[in-house]
């Protein structure tokens, strides 16, 4: 059964201390493996935490390999989109329905290892509002290079990032990034780019803000199965970013930060949350 906008009741739980997001579109092949290093590293940690797996559409058993964990797990959720919207979309959609006091997202992939969240929590911990891994910060790190072509294409793209919109980060794409959750709640709600683009402008935004960016150097292994397509996605979000960069120039960020007035109240109402049903 869905849960339609604003019907959840948390009966007045306390919030976690980390809220974990999951993008997902068709990865029935990987999910359950990615919920067992999640979970476990959960339990092994002694983390407070919740794992929402946000599902972007799939058209695989993927919400199925969710729903059946979360009969074992509580803290486990799955939000779902409304088709394909991108996996910016679903970053976003993840993050304002987080109720963790952190609030993070992670690759399925888990290139890099979710043990490496407490880096970034660490780094909120000391003062950071935002706090992005980076896999070019310290690069013994590494412990399965990208192919050559990628790590062309993927430094090229990031000095083109730095040049155009200002950002001072050697890594703006990791997937790996983690916020305190009322930074979250402001970021997320003047995003406007849905797919790949999304990374550089959420940073772009932050700054604008002027909340502190924290890059923290995290282990990183490439994953061969990754969708993304340099020469595709990467003129794309080259597209994205003009636009960020033209959305800037209007002031529409500035409109927008403007008509939002007070934040500090700021709560997103679940979208798309499904409950669990009885084990067969």
């Amino acid at each position: 059964m869905e849960l339609k906008g604003g019907e959840r009741d948390d009966k007045a739980v306390a919030p976690p201390r980390l809220s974990i997001v999951i993008p997902a579109y068709n990865e029935s092949l990987r999910i359950e493996g990615t919920l067992e290093r999640v979970m476990g590293c959960v339990r092994r940690r002694g983390w407070d935490a919740e794992v929402l797996v946000v599902d972007d559409g799939s058209s695989d058993e993927t919400t199925d390999i969710v729903q059946r964990w979360m009969q074992s797990h509580p803290r486990l959720h799955l939000v779902k989109n409304e088709g394909n919207r991108g996996k910016g979309y679903s970053v976003r959609n993840g993050l304002l329905q987080a109720a963790g006091e952190i609030v993070m997202f992670t690759d399925a992939d888990l290139s890099a290892p979710m043990e490496e969240a407490e880096r970034l929590m660490e780094a909120i911990d000391a003062g950071a509002d935002v706090a992005i891994g980076s896999r070019w910060l310290d690069k013994q790190r590494q412990t399965i290079h990208q192919p050559l072509y990628r790590r062309f294409f993927g430094r090229c793209f990031n000095w083109v990032t730095r040049r155009v919109m200002g950002l001072p980060y050697k890594d703006t794409q990791c997937g790996f990034k983690a916020f305190k959750r009322e930074a979250a709640q402001v970021i997320f709600r003047l995003q406007t780019i849905e797919r790949w683009g999304f990374d550089p402008e959420i940073l772009f935004i932050a700054r604008k803000l002027k909340y502190k960016i924290a890059e923290v150097p995290v282990t990183w292994g490439h994953d061969e199965r990754s969708r993304m397509s340099y020469l595709k996605d990467g003129m794309k979000m080259l597209e994205e970013m003009a636009e960020i960069r033209g959305n800037s120039v209007r002031g529409r960020y500035d409109e927008a930060i403007a008509a939002m007035k007070d934040t500090s109240a700021m709560v997103t109402a679940p979208v798309g949350r499904s409950e669990r049903v009885e084990a067969r």
